[in-house]
């Protein structure tokens, strides 16, 4: 988890999350129109809505299309059928993976993360192969005192705080996430980032510049799928390591 979120915020300083915004737009509302088909469009109502919507907010969609996306899930304004599914494999340097995806299409989706891992070095796995070490948490990533981060967060609600590489790793229930991350920036704290994901209880140690390259190639491409939401690895890369492969 920690080597998968030191690759996206370099990502982020490259600007290849501007680049990637429209991309990011469409996995979203996907997900936005997913929550409100199956759990229907009141937030108050349907937890899963409301973290998918604190989450478009975050990603800086606007209120409109957030909107749209909702009424497509309610059947008001058109919106596809799509099911989601959960794919597992390893890539190089025995580094687990897990793969969500949303598809209209299951046959299509297989064969393209299977062609994905193929062609990269990596290898799908059995169902419960790697999912079995993960489970699902939030994690927030926030610059300022160990005193003053661990008083805010805990008070908050968080189950932990450690340290990260000099960025500090709150770890906290999915569901209280973002009341996590208001409380540290109504204390002047700078957040980095807020999400719900899946953590590995294992981690594995990418120290090989070569497998590093090819552990991060995997997740580009997987992340570059249009049916591909979210990509979660058990992998721990240094951040020198990790500056000189990008």
């Amino acid at each position: 988890m920690s080597g998968h979120s030191k690759w996206a915020t370099i990502k982020h300083k490259k600007g290849a999350a501007d680049k990637a915004r429209a991309k990011i737009f469409a996995k979203v509302a996907r997900q936005l129109e997913v929550a409100a088909r199956e759990g229907g469009g009141d937030p108050n109502s349907n937890a899963t809505l409301r973290t998918m919507m604190l989450k478009a907010k975050a990603a800086q969609m606007t209120n409109d299309a957030i909107d749209r996306a909702i009424k497509r899930g309610m059947g008001e304004a058109g919106g596809g059928t799509y099911e989601s599914i959960t794919y597992e494999g390893y890539a190089p340097g025995g580094v687990g993976l897990l793969v969500d995806a949303l598809t209209d299409n299951r046959n299509r989706t297989g064969a393209d993360v299977r062609n994905i891992f193929s062609k990269l070095g990596g290898s799908m796995a059995e169902p419960g192969a790697v999912s079995w070490q993960f489970s699902r948490k939030g994690v927030v990533m926030a610059n300022g005192s160990e005193d003053d981060v661990m008083m805010v967060a805990l008070e908050a609600g968080a189950e932990d705080v450690a340290d990260d590489g000099g960025t500090w790793r709150v770890t906290c229930s999915p569901s209280s996430v973002y009341d996590v991350r208001d409380a540290l920036e109504t204390a002047g704290l700078e957040v980095v980032s807020a999400e719900s994901t899946m953590v590995s209880s294992t981690t594995i140690e990418v120290a090989d510049p070569d497998d590093a390259r090819k552990v991060l190639r995997i997740i580009d491409a997987l992340e570059d799928n249009d049916d591909v939401q979210d990509v979660f690895g058990n992998f721990d890369i240094s951040d020198e390591l990790m500056e000189a492969v990008s």
